[in-house]
């Protein structure tokens, strides 16, 4: 640290106008808080899914509309990693710890619910659709014990 000192590089002027002037408050509004979630209700879920996959024939359509409303968005919401970046980590690594959540989902349904894994897996369009619904169903929800 001896051989470091502080050296004047250049020295500059700044030149104001010269007037009366005022400077605004600073706001003490909205400073640290969190906006509410904007939650998604279940019929909007379901009509984006029935709009965008109402062709692919279901055997069981209820229950799949029950997995991806319900079943889905609460075990990646338990995901002790995944809670842990939302909790500690930006956004967009909270989508990698959300999406290795649902495909760790996805694969324990698979047992039970061949359909839905076969869409996941083959259908990139149901797989994308299937993650952005359940990473904002789940983002802004707070953690949850795990089941």
């Amino acid at each position: 640290m001896d051989s470091y000192r502080v050296e004047k590089q250049a020295a500059q002027r700044v030149q104001l106008a010269d007037q009366d002037a005022e400077i605004d408050p600073v706001p003490t509004d909205g400073g640290g808080h969190k906006a509410d979630p904007e939650l998604d209700r279940l019929s909007n879920i379901i009509r984006g899914f029935n709009d965008l996959f109402g062709n692919i024939a279901w055997e069981d359509g209820d229950r799949i509309r029950q997995l991806i409303a319900n079943e889905i968005p609460n075990k990646v919401a338990a995901n002790a990693a995944y809670q842990n970046a939302k909790q500690n980590l930006d956004k967009q690594n909270a989508r990698i710890e959300h999406d290795k959540a649902l495909g760790s989902v996805i694969i324990g349904l698979m047992k039970d619910d061949t359909e839905l894994f076969k869409q996941f897996s083959d259908n990139p369009e149901f797989k994308r659709w299937l993650a952005d619904t359940i990473f904002s169903a789940t983002y802004d929800r707070p953690a949850s014990p795990p089941p």
